[in-house]
């Protein structure tokens, strides 16, 4: 009930009015019965766009700290985000993937729609990175088709390290179902998985108009995190010589 009265009298016609977010390939989207939404991830605002834009209730898996945190703040955060479809998960632990593959099949087994980011974490640079194959593994062994989802401008919106950016309208396109019943049996067939997981993002790349890059999300952000620190770094040592070089200069002038 709670997300019905947020989408469609608190938060939903607030979101409309202000940032008027468009939708395509709304026909794609069955009335009824379960479907994967996997789609592309820029923003901490995706997960109120894509759903804004459906006239069904769309869940997600969250981490579990939105739902356990202390305090008056921690309670309003935790209903806000279990009464907006989120639920929650335990990325830390080893069966963290586990956790979120059962929660998905509870969701689409009462035939509903579950959302998900097969990057696995937030673009930092807007390119679209490598899908982790539990998206394929959730179409197989739920028989249930997967419908490629691009949202576009959401970074803007919401970019990468701010809570908040700019005021702009976002796009959010569906693509056509895929449907994957021909590898029925081979969930555990990991080139299987792969082949099926680089389809679903090529189709998100044609949606979303992004760079791919054929490397894990993660992956690439420790990587430019690790040059940033190395580049900064470089730029300090360069900054100490020369303030070296100049007290030498102006010691030779004064002598």
């Amino acid at each position: 009930m709670f997300y019905w009265f947020l989408k469609f009298i608190a938060l939903g016609p607030l979101l409309r009015v202000i940032f008027r977010p468009q939708a395509t390939g709304l026909d794609n989207i069955p009335e009824s019965g379960p479907a994967i939404l996997a789609s592309n991830h820029l923003s901490y605002a995706d997960w109120l766009f894509m759903p804004l834009t459906l006239s069904r209730r769309v869940s997600f898996v969250a981490k579990a700290e939105y739902f356990t945190s202390p305090g008056i703040k921690g309670f309003i955060q935790k209903h806000f985000f279990r009464g907006s479809g989120q639920i929650p998960i335990d990325r830390s632990g080893a069966n963290a993937a586990e956790g979120a593959l059962m929660s998905a099949k509870e969701v689409l087994g009462r035939g509903e729609l579950f959302g998900i980011y097969p990057e696995g974490t937030r673009s930092h640079d807007g390119k679209l990175y490598r899908g982790k194959t539990g998206v394929a593994r959730l179409a197989l062994e739920t028989g249930v088709p997967v419908i490629p989802v691009a949202v576009v401008g959401t970074d803007v919106v919401a970019p990468p390290g701010k809570k908040f950016g700019k005021i702009t309208r976002p796009m959010v396109r569906f693509g056509k179902p895929l449907d994957f019943s021909r590898y029925e049996g081979l969930e555990n067939d990991r080139y299987i998985l792969r082949s099926i997981t680089d389809e679903i993002m090529y189709e998100i790349m044609n949606l979303s108009g992004q760079e791919y890059v054929d490397t894990y999300a993660t992956r690439a952000k420790e990587e430019s995190k690790r040059l940033e620190k190395e580049a900064a770094a470089a730029a300090a040592e360069q900054k100490k010589a020369a303030a070296a070089s100049s007290a030498v200069e102006d010691k030779k002038q004064a002598s």
